[in-house]
């Protein structure tokens, strides 16, 4: 007989054994002969062999691992509830394998007389001897105990909760301990949602608004709070893509990403000129200590085809040099037009383990798009109310022409981090990256209808035809980033210091030509056409340059007290300079220059039932290029404050974080315009709201995120313009809510749904005639897991809902959002 069922439950103490079916680990019958000697069954047990197992929950991995290495395991169910392992690729004996299962978890694995192992929590060292089962002498230990990798501020992430993060304080800090909202965003989760795309990813974390301008496939656009956050750039492994308020963006693909850090609010502090409405740092993928190989194909919805890869392991015997290369090529179609969407991408890295205290990290990014132009932009009128007719545009209408559209875009990025532990008190940290990138963009744009009877704005031939004017801009870009870091760990009685000291440094040169106007052939709404010519491009109307530099100085004590009390202080100055170049009217040139001190305070206690209150302070700055034209001197930069308070709860011996935060933000000294076009620094906007959000798993296989924001108030409260007091300045909806659930069968499929819902707003400006009808989207997910294989089926927008992303009144435009996205995703790891 068998000799245990897979998973059986045995007593009220629901003790769980996993066993492989072959027959070598089967238990002699009764009478019949005696049980392997513990040498024997050692060295039948613990042969190497191949393993594939991903990461997720530890009692599925166990499963997995004792069926592929013909063992058995032993451990109460309790034990393992809610634990979630990195899981295990490569070619390993069973105890080694077993450690690496284990790793983090708290637990280790005993080696049994007969063979086989129980698990049970780590033995502390005071432990009594383990007696055998006659009461005898103790039974010799093979201990095999996880405790050699624990979770970092930018390593991977086992499951959708990270526990720490370095973005709210550039040291590596648990999250309950940041006295600041900050949301993770793993690589587990981008890809149980079916993310494509960075702001897909962000879908459902709080506070954010992924379609300020419905479907885009040029750019990530972002709202955080009612601000945008796409300028001046997110941040890649804490340092800029920094750009320009031109077209050439720093682009981010999802597959070579660890994890998407957000900390919402000012942080000018960290991270110097910025939005007010907070910072997204994408974590890259670096090698690490666990041994990873995964192909992966997709093909989807569009003629989406992709074939990527994942790669990383030790280069020598010490594991003190370790690789990783990421790629991928993908072949596709852009939603509408029979345009492209093709991406090559590369990521090698390289990990040198000098010393114990030392490491250098150096890695590059290569990336090649060649895609056409895909958005969805209407005339209010015939989108958000109807025409004078009555009548409404497709919201299927194509509105590019492929003869003429394209977003041809490279970009390399190479850099390295440095980090020496001088002693056990100061450790020195520089990171260093240098960049280049090209773009070559033209498409259409400003669909309005045409008017062939002015006579008559009743005559249905008034609303036939749609006109689009060219614009497109050729662009390249270099930058480079440096920050120095020098942390100090001292500790007296009660207190703990981590001070940190940073100097960082980046320069950017933009150069850019950039046309709009002329005129493409008219659209036929009822039979759409589009031809190869005519196209009448205008000459260009803008030939600059633009050169930016910033260098910052700044400070901070992240003070302990108890191990419950920490108190955060920080401070910096920066100074920043801009150079614009106007290469088309003559060499002219504006130069201007900035200086700002911005603070931090804040201040958290973690009680010891896992709840964690603080308050906070803030300030951001971003400097203005405009010019009073009364001093005749530039404006001073514009700046943000934030007031915070929250509560954070994670109950002890878990991964689940919950969260909740009530803010005060104001952005001030932006520029606004009178009736008469006259720039005055006299605008601010007041955002004041709440935010929630859970990642949690309430039942065992049961992964759950809650993200709820309720802003209670995001308006201009001065400008020069008084019609734009009291009305908000961006679209934000008063209400919006996303939760994602999945669930994983016992036979390894897994099912997930989610839904995200948006609230209705008056769009940007808040002048449109009608409200932006609220919307919800449903996301599905069906996997299943089998030895080496993932198999996934992602739908995004599942009904392939039609709906108004958002408006706005002064350009008396709308976007629709994102369709119906449909991806199957095969993964193979070994």
């Amino acid at each position: 007989m068998l000799a245990l069922a897979l998973r059986g439950v045995l007593t009220k103490g629901l003790l769980v054994s996993a066993a492989t079916l072959h027959p070598q680990v089967h238990a002699q019958p009764s009478g019949t002969g005696a049980a392997p000697s513990p040498a024997a069954a050692a060295a039948q047990g613990n042969a190497v062999k191949h393993f594939g197992i991903p990461a997720g929950p530890l009692d599925a991995a166990l499963d997995r691992f004792a069926r592929t290495a013909g063992v058995n395991l032993t451990y109460d169910a309790g034990l393992v509830a809610g634990v979630r392992t990195g899981g295990l690729n490569g070619s390993i004996d069973t105890k080694a394998g077993l450690l690496h299962l284990l790793q983090g978890s708290g637990l280790e694995a005993l080696a049994q007389p007969a063979g086989g192992y129980s698990l049970r929590r780590a033995a502390r060292p005071a432990d009594p001897p383990r007696p055998s089962a006659a009461g005898g002498a103790a039974l010799p230990e093979v201990r095999v105990t996880a405790a050699s990798e624990a979770e970092t501020a930018t390593g991977p992430v086992s499951g959708y909760a990270a526990t720490r993060s370095a973005a709210g304080s550039k040291t590596d800090t648990p999250i309950i301990e940041t006295p600041q909202s900050l949301s993770v965003v793993t690589a587990d989760r981008i890809q149980a949602i079916g993310a494509t795309t960075v702001r897909d990813a962000m879908g459902y974390t709080p506070g954010i608004n992924i379609s300020p301008y419905g479907a885009d496939s040029r750019y990530d656009w972002l709202n955080i709070r009612g601000f945008d956050a796409y300028s001046p750039g997110f941040y890649q492994d804490g340092l800029p893509l920094r750009n320009a308020n031109t077209f050439a963006v720093w682009k981010i693909e999802p597959y070579g990403t660890e994890r998407i850090d957000v900390l919402r609010g000012p942080a000018s502090v960290l991270y110097g000129q910025g939005s007010p409405g907070g910072v997204v740092d994408v974590v890259s993928k670096l090698p690490t200590t666990t041994p990873i190989r995964e192909l992966q194909v997709q093909y989807g919805s569009h003629g989406h085809k992709q074939i990527a890869g994942d790669f990383t392991g030790a280069l020598d015997t010490e594991g003190k040099l370790r690789y990783r290369v990421v790629g991928l090529v993908r072949n596709a179609d852009l939603p509408q037009g029979d345009e492209r969407d093709n991406r090559t991408y590369l990521a090698p890295s390289l990990r040198w383990d000098l010393s114990n205290g030392t490491s250098l990290t150096a890695y590059a990014q290569f990336m090649r798009n060649r895609a056409g132009v895909y958005t969805r932009t209407r005339p209010l009128v015939g989108s958000l109310v109807p025409t004078a007719i009555g009548s409404y545009l497709p919201s299927g209408l194509f509105m590019g022409n492929p003869n003429f559209d394209r977003f041809d875009h490279d970009q390399e990025l190479a850099g390295y981090k440095f980090e020496h532990r001088v002693n056990d008190t100061l450790t020195f940290r520089q990171n260093l990256r240098a960049g280049h990138m090209k773009l070559d963009y033209k498409g259409l744009q400003a669909p309005s209808f045409v008017t062939v009877d002015d006579t008559n704005p009743l005559n249905p031939a008034n609303f036939q035809s749609l006109s689009r004017t060219l614009f497109g801009s050729t662009e390249w870009a270099n930058t480079f980033s440096i920050d120095n870091q020098l942390r100090a760990e001292l500790r007296s009685g009660d207190w703990q210091h981590k001070l940190l000291f940073g100097i960082d440094y980046q320069r950017s040169r933009f150069e850019s030509n950039t046309f709009s106007g002329g005129s493409a052939p008219v659209l036929n709404i009822g039979a759409p056409s589009y031809p190869n010519a005519p196209f009448d491009v205008p000459a260009p109307y803008a030939i600059d340059s633009t050169r930016l530099r910033q260098t910052g100085f700044y400070v901070q004590d992240q003070i302990k007290w108890n191990e419950r009390w920490q108190l955060t202080l920080g401070g910096r100055h920066d100074r920043a300079r801009t150079d614009y170049f106007d290469r088309l009217g003559g060499e002219t040139r504006t130069s201007i220059s900035d200086s700002k001190f911005t603070t931090r305070a804040g201040l958290v206690y973690v009680a010891p039932n896992g709840l964690a209150p603080y308050v906070s302070y803030t300030q951001s700055f971003n400097p203005i290029t405009a010019i009073d034209p009364v001093k005749q001197k530039p404006f001073d930069p514009e700046s943000g404050r934030q007031y915070e308070a929250g509560l954070r709860y994670q109950p002890a011996g878990t991964r689940n974080l919950y969260s909740a935060a009530v803010f005060d933000l104001r952005r001030r000294n932006y520029v606004t315009f009178d009736p008469n076009f006259v720039p005055y620094q006299t605008g601010a906007i007041s955002t004041r709201g709440i935010e929630l959000e859970a990642t949690t798993q309430p039942l065992p296989r049961v992964n759950l995120t809650a993200a709820y924001s309720y802003m209670q108030r995001a308006d201009v409260t001065a400008s020069a313009n008084p019609a734009q007091i009291g009305k908000q300045n961006t679209a934000v909806p008063r209400n919006q809510l996303a939760l994602w659930a999945d669930y994983r069968l016992s036979n390894n499929i897994k099912v997930g749904l989610g839904a995200r819902y948006n609230g209705s707003t008056r769009g940007n400006g808040g002048i449109s005639p009608v409200k932006v009808p609220s919307y919800t989207l449903v996301d599905g997910l069906v996997s299943y897991e089998l030895e080496q294989w993932s198999l996934a089926l992602n739908v995004r927008n599942l009904a392939n809902k039609t709906y108004l992303a958002n408006c706005d009144g002064t350009a008396q435009t709308c976007y629709y959002g994102d369709q119906r996205r449909v991806v199957a995703t095969a993964t193979y790891r070994w």
